[in-house]
């Protein structure tokens, strides 16, 4: 039996980013793990660049 995981900001924002960036097929397709380290690297990064922006707005 799996165990429900909830979904956090980073999670919606990480699905919010692929889709934008075209790859939710290949991620439906190959998973999380069949992306390239660029794929990877250019979701974490804007990850990042948005969850400062969010901060910077809170302030």
């Amino acid at each position: 039996m799996k165990k429900e995981k909830i979904e956090t900001l980073e999670d919606k924002l990480k699905y919010e980013i692929a889709e934008e960036l075209g790859l939710t097929e290949k991620i439906k397709e190959v998973g999380w793990a069949g992306l390239t380290a660029k794929e990877s690297g250019r979701i974490g990064g804007l990850i990042t660049v948005r969850k400062r922006e969010m901060n910077k707005k809170d302030k």
